[in-house]
Parts: structure tokens; sequence; C-alpha cells
């Protein structure tokens, strides 16, 4: 059993590389369920993607945490094996574990800027790999490593060798983690949704590379996502956890086109559609727009360490308009500009120049204090819940905060936050409550909540769904469409995920590299695109084969720009 030992040879043939036989994890006394999963038996072969499905708190993560020897102190599995080779490695020792991964086994975690050493260069990360586990002198680890830069297809491998995390891409970081990953070329893979935080564009080439290394190294892979799309685009075989139990698997078409349970046929349903309803124009507006933005541009300068000025022009001659009870979508690739637009329309950046008008008064070449009045008319929803919260703020306070620093009485900010948790379908109950008492989805609702007490007429959502599992997303959507019909909100929604463009937007922008390539109804942009950008994205969008989710009936836009 010793990782010391000769490594069983599998590669070839069809035998498995790891092999789960009624894996039983235990979850400390208090928590929601005595066990993170249990009698989970599960198998992956050599030059075999397994993904494993299913929403957050199902175990998908507590799987690969046990495989890998990294569960908290207070988690432990209880009950069966987990044969990595032939060895069961819940019975190695950490001196065992430490030898073994990276070597038979590697991981790739959701997040590399908080996998990745911030402090270190990229390429001393992944030497330290070759310095724990090889004899090569320098020369040999640095060329071994340019190699594998070249191979996961970074460009201009030697720079970004001496680069920090901080000075790369998010897709860049993501192939450092690859290349980290499979450097020593382990058996067995776990990616541990690589993907989630990515654009499509990104996520497309991340999946491709996944594919083809797996495929010219025959490593067995076990992939981790909540994404229906991803599963589509990749899965050899389907795994599907609830609540940490293994509920249905199978081949990927038998579990995509032919789901047995209910609730693998949930998780399907609440997939949007990447297929836009068609758009019925609604005569124009005779009102102004509630928000109206003319010739944005944003440059940010910035100096190294050699004091030299660097520009970096962020957004340029953006126009837009959105108009009461509308949803226009912006989307694009990372760094195209879109969070830039939402950040200089609250004004959490200053625009470099363009005019910005919330109801016809002006938000541009205003002082602080002039805008407080006009801030309570835009509020916005933040990708992550976890960090937009204030962890030692109850989310009664947190809800009633904005409205008594405009002169509502506590006890009257009180009640709107008790009507708005109804209205976000929470209890009233919780508003004594702490963020970390709550789960994601739960805490993305607070912060919708904590937006609407301030009475806005435009609502922007930066991401608010791109970290969410399908069903919580599905549940998120149909809240703000359900708010936005009741409130005649206008809503700015920016996200990289076409399928949630398709189903919630009227009308969507196209931004590449801070510029408005294309606009229009969303049903022509998507059926229709008449730019090459366009086009690429569409294409991107992962699981285009599979007729996801149902589409909804036909929407009412508003006036078109």
């Amino acid at each position: 059993m010793s990782p010391a030992g000769p490594q069983r040879d599998v590669r070839g043939g069809h035998a498995a590389v790891l092999d789960i036989v009624d894996l039983g994890v235990a979850l400390p006394a208090g928590a929601d369920r005595p066990f993170a999963v249990r009698n989970i038996s599960l198998s992956v072969n050599a030059g075999e993607i397994v993904c494993l499905l299913g929403e957050s708190g199902s175990g998908k993560s507590i799987i690969a945490q046990t495989v890998m020897g990294l569960l908290p102190s207070n988690v432990h599995a209880t009950e069966g094996s987990a044969r990595l080779l032939g060895d069961d490695v819940l019975r190695y020792t950490p001196e065992q574990l430490r030898a073994v991964r990276g070597v038979r086994m590697s991981m790739i975690f959701q997040e590399p800027m908080t996998a990745l050493n911030p402090v270190m260069t990229c390429g001393e990360q992944v030497d330290e790999m070759l310095t724990q586990h090889t004899g090569l002198d320098n020369d040999a680890r640095r060329q071994k490593i340019l190699a594998i830069f070249g191979h996961v297809k970074l460009p201009e491998p030697e720079r970004i060798y001496s680069s920090y995390p901080h000075q790369l891409s998010g897709g860049q970081r993501q192939r450092i983690m690859i290349a980290m990953a499979l450097i020593l070329e382990p058996a067995l893979l776990i990616a541990d949704e690589p993907t989630t935080a990515l654009d499509v564009t990104t996520q497309a080439e991340i999946l491709r590379l996944i594919r083809q290394l797996q495929r010219e190294k025959q490593t067995a892979v076990l992939f981790i996502t909540h994404d229906m799309g991803v599963v589509a685009e990749i899965a050899d075989r389907v795994v599907v956890l609830q609540l940490g139990k293994l509920v249905e698997q199978g081949s990927k078409l038998d579990v995509l086109q032919s789901p047995r349970q209910a609730y693998t046929k949930m998780l399907l349903d609440a997939v949007p559609s990447l297929d836009p309803p068609e758009t019925v124009v609604a005569a124009a507006s005779v009102e102004a727009p509630v928000l109206a933005v003319r010739g944005l541009c944003k440059t940010y300068i910035s100096r190294n360490w050699y004091g030299r000025l660097r520009e970096v022009e962020a957004v340029r001659d953006v126009d837009l308009a959105v108009d009461r009870g509308e949803t226009v979508g912006i989307v694009g690739e990372s760094g195209s500009g879109k969070s830039t637009v939402a950040r200089c329309i609250v004004r959490l950046v200053d625009p470099t120049a363009g005019e910005i008008e919330i109801l016809g008064k002006p938000m541009h070449g205003q002082s602080m204090a002039s805008l407080k009045p006009l801030r309570k008319k835009v509020q916005i929803v933040f990708q992550d819940p976890y960090r937009s919260l204030n962890p030692r703020q109850t989310i009664g306070n947190a809800i009633v905060e904005g409205p008594m620093n405009f002169g509502t009485s506590r006890e009257a900010a009180m009640k709107r936050a008790e009507s708005l948790m109804d209205l976000v379908r929470l209890s009233a109950a919780t508003l004594k409550r702490y963020p970390s008492e709550f789960s994601g989805g739960q805490r993305q609702r607070i912060c919708i909540a904590r937006a609407l007490a301030m009475d806005p007429e435009l609502l922007i959502c930066d991401e608010a769904v791109s970290a969410l599992d399908v069903s919580v997303a599905a549940q998120i959507l149909d809240l703000l469409a359900e708010i936005q019909q009741r409130l005649h909100l206008a809503l700015l929604f920016i996200t990289h995920d076409l399928r949630v463009a398709a189903q919630i937007c009227d009308r969507v922008i196209v931004m590449e590299r801070g510029v408005i390539v294309e606009q229009g109804l969303t049903h022509d942009v998507f059926t229709q695109p008449q730019q090459p950008y366009t086009r690429a994205l569409l294409a991107a969008a992962p699981g285009r084969q599979f007729a996801f989710g149902h589409k909804q009936g036909p929407r009412l836009a508003g006036a078109t720009l």
C-alpha cells in the first residue's frame, strides 16, 4: 500500500484508476445532517471523464477532498474505501498522502486566485512541485515548466514564468493550475468547478484543453460541476448527487436525455434555454429612460515599479439606455468592460468622459454630497453573495442601514425589511440571523432585499447568479422577473452566461474590449448575430447540442434605442 512501491500501470486498459466503494463521511455534531455523503460508490477509468453533478451541499467537493486527503480536521471518512490504482488512500498516513499528491493524483480548484500564492511567481509555484517530487536540476526543471506552459496554451511562457498571479487573467491563472496539476502526469485529475467563474470563450478553451490532455495522457478525470452545459460538453459518464446520496448515474446521453430520477429532471429543467423567446416590441415610451448613458469612457492610469505610466482603456464611447420595466443585458468576455460600465453608472469609479443620467438627472460631474439623493435611485447586486454582506452584522441591520442613512426611522425601516423578506421568499424571523447561517442562494436573496429597501428605479445585477447552482439561479431569476413586474423596475443585467441573457433580457448589448460591437432585441441578436465576435460567443456556449430548459412565452420589450 505504500506510495513508495511500484505504481500500477492501468492507463492502457480499462481498470479503474479510482474506485470508491460505500464511502461515508461524517459531519460534526450540530450540522444539518449527520453525514456529508453516505453509501457512495463510483469509479473512474483511465482515459475517462466522470462528472459529479449536484447542487451545493450535495457532497461533490467532500468526495474530492476525501480522496485527496484534504478534509477539515472535524470531518472524517467513517466507512467504505477509496482505491487509487488499487491502494486505499483512506488508510494512508499524512506522509504517504503528501508523497502521492501531484504524482498519482492532482486537483484543480475552483478559484485560482485563492489557490495560488500571491507573493510567488507562477514559475516558482510550479517549480515547488518538481523540487519536492523529482531530482531534476534547476535548468531541467525550468525547461519542463516552460514546456508544460506551452502545452496548456499559455502565451509567452517565459513572461508567464516570471509573472505573479495578479498579473494574469482568470483564464491564464486557471491554466497555471492545470499545468501544476499535470506536470507530473498523475493518473487521476480531480477538477472542482474549474470553469464556474470564467466567460464562455475562456470556459470553452479550458474544457477543450482538459479533454485534449485527458486523451493524450489517458488521464482519469473526476470533474465536479453544477453546470449542465459543461457536463454535456465534456462528460463520458455522469454521477448525480443530492444531499450526500447518489441518486443516479450512467452515460452522458442516458442521464441528460433520459433521466430516471425526479431530481435529475428538476436540474435539467432549471437550465435556461439558449433559444430566446420571441420579442413583441412595444410602442416607444414618451417618458425619459430611467438610465441614459452617452459617450461613456473609462481609462485606468497606473505606474509600474520603474515609474512608467501605463494606460488601460477599459471602456470607450458606450451609449445605452434602459426604460422603466425593461431588462437590458450586457454580455461579453472577462475584460470586455461590462463591470466597469456598471461601476461608472453607480459612481463606484469616476468615468473619464461621458454623460450618465438617472431619470434625466446627471450623475456625472456631481460632488459626492449632491450625488446622495440620486444614489437611492440606483442599486447594485454583486456576483459574490458571500463577500457582499458584513459577517458581523445581522441581516436585519444590513437591510435597514441604507434607509436609515436617508432619514427613515428604525421602526419604519424594519417593517419595510420584514415585507421585503416576504417578497424574496424568506422568513421575517431570519432578520436576527447572521450571513453565515444562510446558503449562497439565500444570501443573494438578502442582497436583493437590501437593494430594494432603497426603493430604486434602476437595479443593476453584476453577474448576480453566476456563482449559484442551476436550480438556485433559476429561482433567483424567477424572483427578479416577478419583482420587476410588480415594482416596474428598470433592470441592467450583466452576465457572461448567454443562457441567462437569452431568457431574462429584452435587449442585449455585446461588448468586446471596452466597445459595444452589437446590440438589439435579444431574439434578433441570438438568432441572427451580425458580428463575428457575437457569433463566436454563441458558438462557445457549452452544451449547445442539448435542448436544455423550457422556453418562455413571447416577451414584451420596451422602446429600443
